[in-house]
């Protein structure tokens, strides 16, 4: 009995051996799996190297950034009119409507007053009478003349006929004059254009009564256009009459136009320390329209210069800007503060302090990692990618 207890204790370590055996070989043989993959993706690694031309690379560089003041507003004419009524009386038949396109001097409509005309014609016939009683006081003025001559009448009954001549004469031009007022009241009953535009608004319809100063319509001239663009105090010193300013307009996606100062006002708006700047924008095609919502910038004067970088350098990311930079053979992201940017010449401002050394990627690439190895191609050292020389030839 104790034999087969002792066999079956034998028989049981072997199998624990055993056991610990494998899982010790397959640890091992994991560990040894591990080790090569590590080893296979470091020498793959290694062997990916990324090549850079001088043409990707650019560096930090001072240089005068424009300076641009950014306005607004809504467009407005220069030049528009509300005509009025200057008579009372009925609107005659017209058929002008919002949109249509009026000359300077067209008969927009007639206001129909019967008041008018029987006016012109009891001051014409008051003119008559007028001009009957003054021939008549001049033949009487003339025979008298002779009769004082003559020594027929006395001074004083000559007088009397000058006296009477004169009244008459006094008459006929009282009479003109309310001849000439009457014909202007029935002249004033044509409506007439006073300037060159299109219909913005139509205040009334035949038919309608209207009274002096009713507003009838409204005319505006396209041609040229103004913003009233407010600017702070601070700026307009920098300002003067005839500056450029460059407009792009709702709808009109990059379209640009082209405008000017044309004044400025003397003094800052009421409770504000903003001036009124208007700016003239020609609109010969009368593409643009009244009320819609434009926005400008006015070149200023550069500023001294400061650190920048292209624009297409620098990358941004969740609202980070950064740059891809190349220090000790390895690609290296860093974080950058940006400031003032200028679009025409293409740099952004760079308030991070970096060497102008320093080997910036200066275009797009994709797919770029944090410590990727990366070496140049055609520079001959890093200090020659840094300074921008170029190899010599051979």
């Amino acid at each position: 009995m104790f034999n087969r207890i002792s066999r079956r204790r034998v028989v049981t370590i072997v199998v624990v051996a055993t056991v610990v055996a494998a899982l010790g070989g397959t640890a091992a043989l994991r560990a040894a799996r591990k080790a090569a993959d590590a080893a296979r993706d470091k020498a793959a690694s290694a062997a990916v190297v990324l090549e850079f031309s001088p043409a990707d690379l650019t560096h930090v560089a001072n240089a005068p950034i424009a300076r641009w003041l950014q306005v607004s507003g809504s467009l407005e004419p220069v030049r528009q009119a509300v005509v009025k009524a200057k008579v009372t009386g009925d609107v005659a038949a017209f058929t002008l409507r919002e949109g249509d396109a009026v000359r300077a001097g067209q008969l927009l409509m007639r206001i129909d007053s019967p008041d008018l005309a029987a006016r012109v014609a009891d001051r014409e016939g008051a003119l008559e009478s007028a001009h009957a009683q003054l021939a008549l006081a001049t033949k009487t003025r003339a025979m008298n003349l002779r009769l004082l001559r003559d020594k027929f009448i006395s001074q004083n009954a000559f007088d009397s006929a000058e006296s009477t001549f004169d009244v008459a004469r006094g008459n006929v031009r009282s009479a003109e004059a309310q001849v000439q007022l009457a014909r202007n009241a029935l002249r004033d009953a044509e409506v007439i254009a006073p300037l060159a535009g299109i219909v913005a608004k139509k205040s009334v319809e035949p038919g309608e009564k209207v009274a002096v100063e009713a507003p009838l319509l409204t005319i505006v001239d396209l041609s040229e256009l103004e913003v009233q663009a407010m600017v702070p105090a601070l700026n307009v010193p920098e300002l003067a009459a005839g500056m450029p300013v460059d407009w792009t307009v709702d709808g009109f996606g990059e379209r640009r136009f082209q405008g000017r100062i044309d004044r400025i006002n003397p003094s800052t708006e009421p409770g504000t320390r903003a001036i009124v700047v208007h700016v003239e924008l020609p609109n010969r095609d009368a593409s643009l329209r009244a009320g819609m919502f434009a926005v400008g910038r006015i070149a200023l004067a550069a500023a001294s210069p400061v650190p920048t970088l292209p624009i297409a350098a620098v990358r941004s990311d969740a609202g980070q800007d950064y740059v891809w930079t190349i220090e000790d053979g390895k690609l290296a992201r860093r974080v950058v503060v940006t400031g003032a940017r200028d679009e025409a010449a293409g740099r952004i401002e760079i308030k991070t302090s970096l060497s102008p050394q320093l080997p910036v990627l200066a275009t797009r690439f994709d797919n770029l990692k944090d410590g990727a190895a990366a070496r140049f191609v055609g520079v001959p050292s890093a200090l020659d990618a840094a300074t921008g020389r170029r190899p010599p030839a051979g």
